[in-house]
């Protein structure tokens, strides 16, 4: 069992910042991948970025690619998003899930293959 508590959502201008953190319980974290997702009002739950267990692969979406930064420190069970540059279309409540096993090779951005998930925090971008 994984419990995941996002933090770090706020407001900020367009052009600016922001690091998300999910800090996660039990003694098997470096042992799931994981990944944070946002979700904006009316519409369904996207993928934006995903770790390896390792920390040495990454995927983002193609709307975050350049933009925001996945990593992991394992040792403190926590995994970051960094988010630079921010748009207005960002603006979304985020999420962070984490993944022990599957056998699918575009694990990363399929939902349904993630075991447990945090409440989320809210970003806002304004322009």
């Amino acid at each position: 069992q994984v419990q995941l508590v996002e933090s770090g959502g706020g407001s900020v201008q367009a052009g600016g910042s922001l690091r998300l953190s999910c800090a996660a319980s039990g003694r098997t974290f470096s042992s799931y991948r994981l990944g944070w997702f946002r979700q904006a009002r009316g519409k369904e739950r996207e993928f934006v970025a995903a770790i390896s267990w390792s920390g040495s692969s990454t995927y983002y979406a193609d709307s975050v690619k350049g933009r925001f930064t996945i990593s992991r420190d394992n040792p403190k069970n926590t995994v970051y998003l960094q988010m630079n540059n921010l748009k207005p279309e960002d603006t979304a409540d985020y999420y962070c899930a984490a993944l022990l096993r599957t056998a699918q090779r575009n694990w990363y951005e399929r939902r349904d293959e993630y075991d447990y998930w945090g409440q989320g925090t809210q970003v806002t971008v304004s322009s």
